[in-house]
């Protein structure tokens, strides 16, 4: 449910459906320039779409505390997190172009199709001026492509799948958060120097656009420095019990185990494999080892030991020292009384990067949003300098490859920053074949 029960707008009335049975609002303006939703009185409303049941429903739940966090800092609320350390000043905790930023928010479910009808309800019921959240890279391309139709930015939370930003890309996209190829260009010399060029790799994949990508892109760089891949085995979003994929890899000659999985997935596949004795074997001379290529804190707590020297990579850490994450952790713990995961940080620094372009643009037009989103480069947002590429809508910063700690102090403290691997290391060009496809087309203003 909404933390603010938003009125209806009298000024729009039901338009003809597009897309996927989308009815746009009418506007009636006196504006040059006429959008969806633009707004009328002292507010504006931002839509929080995160799975709050669901297998990642732990990520949702971080997710929307942020950007309460975030709301509350436009406002002038609080300490002001982030938006001191922001290298941009165009933000002055007044709100977003003298309005105050209210939202409401809905249930993803971690679906494609509840995602959507949960997008379309604020967009359309609401008044929604953006829409920004998920923890699904299927929630996050379904949600990117109805924005799209409907004339509304898409501000993607945490969404991993090179096709986000890859095949399915869009104008009215943008995206915060690093992707499968980056894991896999952070992780695969970190692996092979740590475990050796000559490994056999068994992975288990979530069955979904993230978990195909995520395998394509981990198998590409870990073959790249010498290992092979021994089998790839497919499992359903809505497994919890792992046991009998683990079974087949005792016997298939693999030494590594490579979890594409995310959060509760994880967490099950992972406790399965340990209750299966994978980590205390020796295979090919070698002893037996697992990796989960991405990382969160909220899955690394939920694991328990069992995480303990696993490798994989974050976004970001609330262990970093930079001002921007030391702010944010600070207001975030004040608020919340313990530290805010990755899915937070990406999803809190969404929501200011776009009130940062409506106050750069001088309007909540998605087309001027989006032009003074294309090509920005900015810094104090806890992951240093960064760049939203014009070309594909991604951002490019550097990236964390983390391990579970031997020794945690306590259940927020389970992965150690391993490497900070330089985001020259994973650029990569906007036709790279993992990424071709799809056009990202025109803004749409939904007049």
């Amino acid at each position: 449910m909404s933390k603010f029960q938003v009125n209806r707008r009298t000024l729009i009335k039901s338009g003809a459906a597009i897309g996927a049975g989308l009815a746009l609002p009418t506007i009636f303006t006196s504006s040059a320039n006429a959008y969806l939703n633009e707004p009328k009185g002292g507010s504006v409303v931002f839509g929080f779409n995160v799975p709050q049941t669901g297998p990642y429903a732990d990520e949702g739940a971080d997710e929307l505390r942020a950007y309460q966090l975030a709301v509350e800092h436009l406002n002038g609320e609080g300490d002001g997190g982030m938006i001191s350390t922001f290298s941009s000043k165009a933000l002055k905790g007044n709100g977003v172009l003298g309005k105050k930023v209210e939202y409401v928010s809905g249930d993803t479910q971690t679906k494609s199709d509840a995602a959507r009808a949960s997008a379309k309800s604020m967009i359309e019921k609401d008044g929604a001026i953006m829409i920004t959240g998920g923890s699904s890279s299927g929630v996050a391309v379904a949600v990117q492509g109805l924005c799209q139709e409907a004339g509304i930015i898409f501000m993607a939370g945490l969404t991993h799948s090179n096709d986000t930003t890859g095949k399915d890309k869009k104008a009215n996209g943008f995206r915060h958060f690093f992707n499968a190829y980056m894991s896999g260009a952070a992780l695969a010399p970190v692996l092979a120097k740590n475990y050796g060029p000559d490994r056999k790799a068994y992975h288990l994949t979530a069955d979904y656009t993230w978990g195909w990508t995520q395998q394509e892109s981990i198998q590409a760089a870990t073959e790249g420095v010498g290992w092979e891949t021994v089998n790839n085995v497919l499992t359903p979003l809505a497994t919890t019990d792992f046991s009998s994929y683990i079974a087949p890899v005792l016997n298939s000659g693999a030494d590594v185990l490579i979890l594409n999985h995310y959060g509760g997935n994880m967490v099950n596949s992972l406790t399965n494999a340990v209750q299966f004795g994978l980590r205390d074997k020796m295979v090919n001379g070698k002893q037996f080892e697992i990796v989960v290529p991405l990382y969160s804190e909220l899955m690394a707590k939920g694991a328990g030991p069992n995480i303990k020297g696993v490798f994989g990579s974050t976004n970001w850490s609330w262990t970093l020292q930079d001002e921007g994450t030391k702010a944010f952790v600070k207001s975030f713990g004040e608020k919340y009384g313990f530290p805010p995961s990755n899915a937070a940080q990406t999803c809190y620094a969404q929501a200011l990067l776009y009130a940062d372009a409506a106050e750069r643009a001088g309007t909540f037009d998605p087309c001027g949003i989006a032009e003074s989103l294309e090509g920005f480069e900015f810094d104090g947002l806890g992951n240093g300098p960064t760049l939203y590429r014009k070309d594909d809508h991604q951002c490019f910063k550097d990236v964390l490859v983390m391990k579970g700690k031997e020794d945690p102090t306590n259940e927020y403290d389970a992965l150690e920053i391993v490497e900070v691997t330089p985001r020259a290391q994973v650029e990569y060009a906007p036709d790279h074949p993992m990424f071709a496809g799809g056009d990202l087309g025109k803004c749409n203003s939904g007049a």
